[in-house]
């Protein structure tokens, strides 16, 4: 279950929302902890990225210190007021 808050997690294996973030934390640190990590997560090499952005010079600038994202993600992005508008009614 993934994006879900706590409270929900917690509704839906009817266990307390302290119970939740207990386990989650621990799930964390082994992840984060040598067997896990360094069997299971590799950094991308450079020449990796695509090469039809290493080789454009109107996207390479913002791309060649980026270490990579997992497909899927979400970043969360928000605009300051005054640059909203003309991103409106776009997806």
């Amino acid at each position: 279950i993934t994006g879900l808050s706590i409270r929900h997690v917690g509704e839906r294996f009817q266990r307390s929302n302290d119970m939740i973030s207990q386990y989650f934390r621990k799930f964390i640190f082994i992840f984060s902890l040598s067997p896990f990590y360094d069997a299971y997560v590799h950094m991308p090499a450079v020449d990796e990225v695509q090469s039809g952005i290493r080789e454009d010079p109107r996207f390479w600038p913002f791309f060649q210190d980026a270490i990579g994202a997992l497909d899927g993600s979400h970043i969360h992005a928000a605009l300051g007021a005054n640059d909203q508008a003309p991103y409106r009614n776009h997806k």
